[in-house]
């Protein structure tokens, strides 16, 4: 095993042509070569041969549903999440003397690969006021330090508690029952910055946040929309779902401003076909569409879908699910024959003649699935264009019926679990009086902030206590700059962690890091061994097993750390039995049972095969908005002003990537190779703003405040994005999104949509 290198590696920018498709062999190759460099062979086998199996370790990567028991592959597992389990499953440890070597200071100037690299934490450490270095600190002293500056707040809304997605349902239930006995509903997380566009848009449309499909579904669709999505490099088990799908006819339409490999063919490294054959096409229809123009091509569709009921009256829309089930319709209807097909061809960049063949593919289809990501909801647009096509499945009866239905896929293993489980600064008040029934305590009423709000409260001096339970806020945030500023001015930032990132670079004026458990890590307390649960992106909640030694002995997990700072911070204030929760888990599965519809009688059933699939009403023929029906709406939209030099930059993640965190500095599919800091732009564009392949640029974001955003020194890579567009990846772009710039109504900032321009500063470095 080779040790982390304590320099950066130098980056040395090598362009191959983009890979036409995705998985195979290479994918198996490179997922053993990662592991076996973070891991031993033996610490490889257990993960991967239990990852994603029942009575397994549930793969911390994305949120794709696992097939039914009995119908799982041995090897249920994708390359990323071969490098993600094991990632976290490292030999690599952080101690006390690295914290000795390397100052705060020094690991800020780290990437965050670096950082990553350097190993597991392993115990409990503390940076005190005027010191530049992390220092050891028993588990006792950083939670009474931590409860101690809970407890001298003026108000508890001075105190924020963040999650992320990695976090197991127990974990995330206990930290909200912990934030609102405290008295606050400051409660910002992950899907802020993801999904928080797909809940506002399905709850103001259908009455419920969550997608309304399963597996069965999907592989039993006629028409299958992934639009703003890159399955092989985000959800790549997705491709097999949609390679099911394929073989039982359906077809598939992808829209995207990039040509990504997964959205091309897949070679499912566990068939011979994908092995020594050519694969699986994916795509029979790409639309590669400029970025935010998707509202304007489901609202041309669904022009187009009236005209041709009017064409051919009782033939086309569903007028007994429209009559019986929607409200809005005679509105949406007036406004959507109103749309001038000269804005919808200007805003998709499309042809008429693309549109009209979907158009023509929806017509031949009685179930369709439209599934969706952070290409659309990372726009300013971006519930207005969920609507829009939650219109479009409403006008031909797509919801609540098999094989058809909305399909938000989520990004982060448990990130629909931490809502589920109550993680929401605005909770409604029927889970709160829940809560208050059975815990006694009358939970906060005003609604907390998000992670946006969460910025500017600290910025402005609002926040004094920063919690963090797993995640990496500071680089998952917009508009780098100011959230860092802005964590500084904090009295205490603590952070819940496996490993180190970027995030604990950037500290209050006390700052704790708090190790714990890795899902990979078998989990014992006073009641015996426990196992926690996560919830998939269609509603599966099921039960996930650690198979590993801990890291290190002094590890404490989520669980035992929250319920120890409760009973410390709180000192009797709410009738929880938080040491009964640390000792037995099961016990905090039987008050969820008693809080959550549809988890009622939560540990016998979670405990079989497969475990629970949550209700979704939609699926009942419920839809519980303020009417009872399902709303069709009327969605404007007025495409981003591009001055004359400018182009449209979408940040994206690489194939070697998992969030925030980079381990190799190569996005294979993409053709890139050794550096990270490359701008992806049309040659077109390329051209005509007289740049040249290779040149190093600054991206220079510009914004209504008047100030400019910078990234610096990236290199031009000519790569076919459409016109006008360009594409960087996260975090290092972070810093271009304006914390002001975010999606109507969800709040969530726009890294899909920053004007920027490209400003020349070197000499080209490399010749292709």
């Amino acid at each position: 095993m080779h040790k982390a290198p304590d320099e950066e590696p130098e980056e040395s920018l090598t362009v191959t042509p983009p890979k036409k498709w995705a998985a195979g062999v290479p994918a198996v190759v490179h997922a053993l070569e990662y592991s076996l460099q973070e891991t031993s062979a033996r610490n490889t086998g257990v993960t991967l041969l239990t990852m994603n199996q029942v009575g397994g370790i549930d793969c911390p990567g994305c949120a794709w549903a696992d097939p039914s028991p009995g119908h799982r592959h041995r090897n249920e597992y994708c390359e990323n999440g071969a490098k993600h389990i094991n990632d976290e499953a490292t030999t690599r440890r952080v101690t006390a003397d690295f914290f000795r070597r390397h100052s705060v200071s020094d690991l800020g100037r780290r990437s965050d690969m670096w950082l990553n690299q350097q190993g597991r934490l392993t115990e409990p450490v503390v940076k005190r006021p005027d010191s530049d270095h992390y220092e050891p600190i028993s588990w006792g002293g950083a939670l009474g330090l931590l409860a101690a500056e809970l407890t001298s707040l003026d108000s508890p809304d001075e105190a924020v508690f963040y999650t992320s997605g990695r976090a197991s349902n127990e974990a995330a239930f206990v930290l909200q029952l912990f934030s609102r006995a405290f008295g606050t509903n400051n409660l910002p997380d992950c899907s802020n910055m993801c999904h928080e566009s797909s809940g506002f848009a399905l709850h103001q449309t259908l009455g419920t946040g969550k997608g309304t499909v399963s597996l069965h579904d999907l592989h039993h669709a006629d028409l299958i929309f992934l639009v703003g999505q890159n399955p092989a490099t985000n959800h790549p088990r997705q491709l097999s779902a949609l390679e099911q799908a394929k073989s039982n006819g359906a077809r598939i339409v992808a829209v995207n401003p990039l040509p990504e490999a997964g959205l091309l063919r897949f070679k499912n490294p566990q068939k011979a076909s994908g092995v020594i054959g050519h694969g699986v096409q994916i795509a029979d229809r790409f639309l590669h569409i400029r970025p935010g123009g998707d509202l304007a091509l489901f609202q041309g569709l669904n022009r187009l879908l009236l005209e041709a009921e009017d064409l051919r009256p009782g033939t086309v829309l569903d007028h007994e699910f429209i009559a019986e089930h929607t409200s809005g319709f005679e509105e949406f209807a007036e406004h959507t024959r109103a749309v001038e097909w000269e804005d919808v061809l200007a805003a998709t960049g499309l042809t008429r003649t693309e549109i009209e063949r979907v158009h023509e593919d929806v017509l031949r289809s009685e179930r369709v699935i439209v599934c969706w990501a952070m290409g659309i909801t990372q726009h300013r647009h971006g519930v207005p264009t969920i609507r829009e096509i939650v219109n479009f499945l409403m006008l031909r009866g797509n919801l609540g019926r098999a094989g058809a239905g909305a399909c938000p896929v989520r990004g982060h293993s448990n990130v629909q679990g931490d809502r589920t489980m109550g993680i929401w600064e605005q909770m409604p008040d029927s889970f709160l009086d829940a809560l208050q029934g059975e815990f006694g305590f009358d939970p906060p009423r005003a609604h907390g902030l998000d992670s946006v709000n969460s910025i500017r409260a600290m910025r402005e001096g609002r926040i004094k206590v920063f919690l963090a339970l797993a995640g990496n806020f500071v680089r998952a945030a917009p508009d780098s700059t100011v959230t860092e500023e802005a964590m500084r001015t904090c009295r205490l930032t603590a952070h819940i962690s496996t490993k180190l990132n970027r995030s604990h670079t950037v500290c209050g004026r006390t700052a704790l890091i708090l190790p714990t458990l890795g899902r990979t890590e078998r989990d014992f307390q006073a009641g015996g061994e426990q196992f926690v649960t996560v919830e998939d992106s269609m509603s599966e909640v099921h039960a996930s097993y650690g198979r590993l030694q801990p890291a290190s002995k002094l590890l404490l997990s989520e669980v035992a750390i929250l319920c120890r700072l409760a009973r410390r911070t709180l000192d009797g204030r709410a009738d929880v039995p938080w040491e009964e929760f640390e000792a037995d888990y099961g016990a905090i599965r039987d008050r969820i049972s008693r809080i959550v519809p549809g988890l009622h009688d939560f540990n016998r059933r979670v405990a079989r095969p497969g475990g629970i699939r949550l209700p979704n009403p939609v699926n009942e023929g419920v839809f519980p908005t303020p009417l009872g029906k399902a709303l069709f709406t009327r969605n404007d939209w007025e495409p981003p002003h591009l001055p004359e030099g400018h182009l449209l930059l979408q940040t994206l993640r690489s194939h070697d990537q998992w969030n925030t965190v980079p381990y190799t500095p190569d996005d294979r599919y993409r053709g890139i190779h050794g550096s990270r800091r490359v701008v992806l732009v049309n040659p077109q564009d390329v051209a005509a703003l007289g740049l040249a392949e290779g040149r190093h640029v600054d991206l220079v974001s510009v914004w209504t405040d008047g100030a400019e955003r910078r990234a610096e020194d990236f290199e031009v890579v000519p790569y076919p994005t459409t016109p006008g567009s360009a594409a960087a990846y996260y975090p290092e772009t972070n810093v271009l999104v304006p914390l002001d710039s975010v999606a109507e109504f969800s709040n969530q900032p726009t890294s899909k949509g920053i004007v920027v321009r490209l400003e020349p500063t070197g000499t080209p470095a490399f010749a292709g």
